[in-house]
């Protein structure tokens, strides 16, 4: 299976403040077990939310909102793709993990939908569109 791990953001992250060398350096031992146990295909920290922009969708209507966003605990400040066996598995590696914050922080766990998920509404002709789009973005 794979799941979407989330890196909560904090105030910390949210004001811009870069972390240490010392964190950096863990962080990156820790991906290291991550690809090498196989189960890393993608991860990467985000910007504050100020150098975002939302875009919200009200039937064919779309309005923008720049950054910063409220409820801070709610934004994401990184996050990781990972394949593991269920959620147990990456529960055991988020609690190897180094804290992502100076001080207190969160990780969410989140499966990712996988084509049979969708049931019938996978039609053999959304699969192959499906597959398409896969193949190209491996080709990447």
């Amino acid at each position: 299976m794979r799941v979407m791990v989330l890196v909560k953001a904090t105030e910390d992250s949210e004001a811009g403040a870069m972390p240490s060398a010392e964190l950096l350096e863990a962080m990156g031992r820790f991906n290291e077990e991550l690809a090498d146990a196989g189960i890393l295909l993608a991860g990467e920290g985000l910007q504050p939310s100020a150098q975002g922009k939302r875009v919200a969708f009200d039937g064919p209507a779309r309005s923008v909102t720049s950054g910063p966003f409220d409820a801070t605990g709610e934004l994401v400040a990184g996050f990781w793709i990972w394949r593991v066996r269920d959620m147990d598995e990456a529960v055991a590696w988020v609690k190897r993990c180094p804290n992502p914050m100076p001080g207190p922080s969160e990780i969410e766990i989140r499966p990712v939908f996988e084509a049979p998920d969708f049931g019938d509404a996978m039609t053999p002709e959304v699969a192959e569109q499906e597959a398409r789009i896969r193949n190209k973005m491996e080709d990447r």
